[in-house]
């Protein structure tokens, strides 16, 4: 199967009420940990990669990538650019054969948010890729993108719905309270914020910030309309801790499949968690 556009599997998600995980990938290993977790539980994916690993390791080597791991399994997978704010960096990933990007301009006025997602929008609908953008601004780190805690500005649910009136972008990603990185404490979720936005926009939603959202918070959130969570910080943890516990047993250790291996099967063990949690096991099934 090859890669495809998340957009049908995301609506199928917020109609079923379950939420496709979406895991933000660095190397080859992360990638084959949550597709082989995306195997053992028939689960749909999404593979995210954010933009400095795109500049890493260059997108038509991570679309090749990604389309083996579709031809392989025969799993709705798709490959989606996350958090971008490059025109021309997008439609370089759409040409790459990426099926998902996302145009981050929340943090202009929004008049300006709605000229540029529209304008991607014009080149993503013509090769039939999936176009998120974000209203409101989460807070953290993504990459070079910072915003402090007290600048996370939440999404106003009638702009929501004047946003998608203007722009037509498939996904909507609105700020509620997550953030980006691990939280320090309870993550401080407007949840009638979901609701309301749930109610006026029939798009699906996005929750950014899902590494660390207590479980029951997650399915709250998904029950309410997210039909995507994003994994970013959890899953980084995750590999990196494997990786420096080989080295901590063995610091000569200079075989990459030593420490590659453990560090593969903790990112597949957290994906499965995560696939699990968001309630999307056994549903790829209904998207083949």
């Amino acid at each position: 199967m090859p890669l495809l556009s998340s957009t049908r599997m995301l609506q199928q998600a917020r109609s079923g009420k379950y939420a496709v995980a979406a895991f933000n990938v660095h190397t080859l290993e992360m990638l084959q940990g949550v597709t082989e977790a995306a195997i053992e539980t028939q689960s749909p994916l999404i593979l995210q990669s954010t933009v400095g690993t795109v500049n890493h390791l260059g997108p038509e080597y991570i679309v090749a990538a990604a389309t083996v791991a579709a031809n392989q399994t025969g799993l709705p997978i798709a490959l989606h650019l996350d958090h971008c704010t490059d025109f021309n960096l997008i439609v370089r990933c759409i040409r790459a054969g990426y099926t998902s990007v996302m145009i981050d301009a929340s943090m202009h006025p929004f008049e300006e948010n709605v000229r540029q997602t529209a304008k991607v929008m014009e080149v993503a609908e013509a090769a039939g890729v999936n176009v998120e953008a974000e209203l409101g601004k989460v807070g953290g780190v993504e990459d070079d993108i910072i915003v402090d805690e007290l600048d996370a500005l939440l999404a106003d649910p009638d702009e929501c719905v004047k946003f998608m009136d203007l722009t037509g972008v498939h996904t909507l990603a609105p700020a509620i309270g997550t953030a980006h990185g691990i939280y320090k404490g309870t993550p401080n979720i407007d949840f009638a914020r979901i609701a309301s936005i749930a109610e006026r926009v029939a798009a699906p939603l996005v929750l950014h910030g899902g590494s660390g959202i207590p479980a029951e918070q997650v399915k709250l959130a998904v029950s309410l309309g997210m039909a995507k969570m994003n994994i970013a910080t959890e899953l980084r943890i995750a590999f990196s801790d494997e990786i420096k516990a080989v080295f901590a047993n063995k610091p000569s250790e200079n075989d990459p499949r030593t420490y590659m291996v453990p560090a593969k099967q903790a990112v597949k063990q957290l994906a499965m968690d995560k696939m699990q949690l968001c309630g999307c096991v056994g549903k790829a099934i209904d998207m083949r």
